[in-house]
């Protein structure tokens, strides 16, 4: 079972021009399309869209286009009741693959943080992975994300699920500074270059640069680091060493939520036993699988090709298949 819990929801409208967008013009679209959406969200609906066993844990009311949503997508959820409707997002995407988002704050959470952090403490016992992603709404503390951690740790112990997350600016660093432990991050390089320091281009045209990061996060009592590159791939450090794999050539269409599939394709990969090789291999996979579909729709693992991944472990190639 994995549990995610998306603190800022949204419903995610995704516009296709035809041609590159042009400021303070009239433009058409060719296609729009609503996806319930937020980081958390994305994965369980990947997840659930493979057959995988997931629920994911977010705000909001029953009748809210969100919750609505992820019902007719057979997502499991369990939900926090507020009032008012969570956000929406809006993004652009030209032929070219580029991608423009405007998004919303959110809802004011202030009032439920503490009936949200106990929901999440309530569902953990029975999963495997707990993944706490995406940002955070108005009047969550920036140290919302390390006292779910530490909470959900104390309470459960040693039965406590393994925890991944999926997050950036100041909640991502109150979790580092916090010390709580963290099995798994997925930054991309701009996140990474937030907490470390160093140019996030660099992380992305060189591999030596990318570990030597994501290590970087590893030192701060993280288990594991699933650096996502773009079109350039990913990186994977965990104790037993690092792994890099290249992205394959696609025809982007939009770019919107596939470093949530990566790691969904990750998890999956890792729930059914794989190897650090094999699952990295399946998060490039899913990853590249999603950037080559319209708006945020969230590929199936039917349409992932993992097998065609060269995995590159430093000093030797792994394989991937």
């Amino acid at each position: 079972m994995i549990i995610t819990l998306t603190p800022n929801p949204s419903l995610d409208r995704t516009i296709e021009l035809s041609a590159p967008l042009a400021r303070g013009a009239v433009q058409r679209s060719v296609r729009t399309t609503d996806e319930p959406g937020g980081k958390g969200v994305n994965v369980s609906r990947a997840i659930a869209a493979s057959g995988g066993d997931t629920v994911a844990i977010l705000p909001g009311a029953l009748d809210d286009p969100v919750l609505v949503g992820l019902r007719a997508r057979s997502v499991s959820t369990v939900s926090l009741p507020i009032d008012g409707r969570l956000r929406a997002n809006v993004t652009l995407t030209e032929p070219d693959g580029t991608t423009t988002k405007i998004n919303e704050p959110g809802p004011d959470l202030g009032p439920h943080s503490i009936a949200l952090l106990d929901l999440v403490v309530e569902h953990a016992a029975s999963a495997d992975w707990l993944v706490l992603a995406g940002s955070l709404p108005p009047g969550l503390p920036d140290d919302f994300l390390a006292g779910v951690v530490h909470a959900v740790r104390l309470v459960h112990g040693d039965r406590a699920p393994r925890i991944a997350v999926d997050s950036s600016g100041a909640p991502f660093r109150c979790l580092l500074d916090s010390g709580v432990p963290v099995d798994l991050v997925k930054p991309n390089a701009d996140e990474l270059a937030e907490v470390v320091g160093g140019d996030p281009a660099h992380y992305e045209s060189d591999r030596d640069a990318a570990v030597a990061g994501a290590r970087l996060l590893q030192a701060r009592g993280v288990g594991a680091v699933l650096l996502t590159l773009g079109a350039q791939g990913a990186v994977l450090v965990d104790g037993d060493g690092a792994w890099f794999a290249a992205a394959p050539a696609i025809t982007a269409l939009s770019t919107v939520g596939a470093g949530d599939s990566s790691l969904a394709g990750y998890l999956l990969a890792d729930e059914a036993g794989a190897t650090a090789p094999r699952r990295l291999a399946q998060a490039v996979a899913s990853g590249a699988a999603a950037a080559s579909l319209p708006g945020s729709v969230v590929p199936t693992l039917d349409q992932t090709h993992p097998e065609q991944i060269d995995v590159v472990a430093f000093g030797r190639t792994a394989e991937a298949r």
